[in-house]
């Protein structure tokens, strides 16, 4: 039976350095329009408030910049994912910034508590920082560290203030959401050293483009599966950086190497052909940083049309 899908549009861009990814699913409509002009209204939006007006107050912990109405965003993402999956929809996720993803996996987690999660990350980076350990404070370099609830003290460089800890502690929650076994990575390239150690700690897997070419994306999308035979629900986030700049500069942090658009395309439309993805986020698209007019969400656009029809298949 084919899936009951609902698009959420989740335009936070508080986790973000620059600004503008809130304006990310308006840019992939204005994509749509030359594309597939219905595209967008086959079904139903629903739209998580975002607080971004709080991007013009003052900073109170420079080591977790807003991650108090961060937390916020994501009570109101777990209430609209949990919901979609406890009557049996689909949720696609259009996020502004990639913190949103621990708030997406949050709602996964509230919908089906008991499944296992495994989480195929397409990135150029690992987001793996915590609170002690980011160099830039920005949240969306966190998403998979609150996730799988290490702090990684061992890799400390920030001393946060008791106020940013309780709430890091609350995000965490008791238990992670996420064994870090459970973790899948592709196309992480750009990685700090605290990232580098917890991925060696747990032996956390990355498919680097060179890999994904020698491989095909068939494969890595088979490879991915595998890894995450034990997992009861998949889910996958899709960062547009992992697609390479020569594509668009239209995404926060772009690095060299990322994969071409027909990489993307396949990979992920290989991967929802399993019954065990239950969820699909985009990520990170920001036309103001968009060398190319509308160029990354078109991109984006041409990588997601054809995904989202074939979980339309399944």
């Amino acid at each position: 039976m084919p899936k009951e899908i609902r698009y959420i549009s989740l335009m936070s861009e508080l986790g973000a350095g620059t600004r503008g990814a809130s304006l990310g699913f308006d840019s992939l409509r204005l994509a749509s329009f030359d594309k597939d002009s219905d595209f967008f209204n086959r079904y139903p939006i629903i739209k998580v408030p975002h607080f971004n007006e709080q991007l013009f107050q003052a900073n109170t912990d420079k080591s977790a910049i807003r991650l108090g109405h961060i937390l916020e965003v994501f009570k109101q993402t777990t209430q609209a994912v949990s919901s979609e999956l406890r009557e049996g929809r689909f949720p696609v996720v259009f996020s502004g910034d990639h913190s949103n993803a621990a708030g997406t996996i949050m709602g996964i987690k509230d919908a089906l508590p008991n499944k296992r999660l495994g989480v195929i990350w397409i990135d150029a980076h690992a987001d793996l920082h915590s609170p002690f350990t980011s160099p830039s404070g920005n949240v969306h370099g966190m998403p998979l560290a609150m996730s799988i609830a290490d702090d990684n003290q061992e890799m400390k460089i920030n001393d946060p203030v008791p106020s940013t800890i309780d709430i890091w502690n609350t995000i965490k929650g008791e238990k992670a959401r996420v064994k870090p076994e459970d973790l899948f990575f592709v196309g992480v390239r750009d990685t700090e050293a605290p990232e580098d150690h917890l991925m060696a700690k747990y032996s956390m897997p990355n498919i680097t483009t060179a890999e994904l070419r020698e491989m095909g994306s068939k494969a890595v999308a088979e490879k991915a599966l595998s890894h995450l035979n034990d997992c009861d629900i998949i889910y996958i986030s899709f960062d547009v950086d992992s697609m390479d700049p020569s594509i668009s500069k239209g995404t926060g942090t772009p690095v060299p190497g990322g994969l071409t658009k027909e990489e993307a395309r396949v990979l992920m439309q290989e991967l929802v052909k399993s019954p065990k993805i239950c969820c699909l986020e985009t990520t990170e698209i920001n036309p103001l940083l968009c060398d190319k007019g509308n160029a990354m969400a078109e991109a984006a656009f041409d990588v997601l049309k054809p995904v989202i029809e074939e979980i339309e298949k399944n």
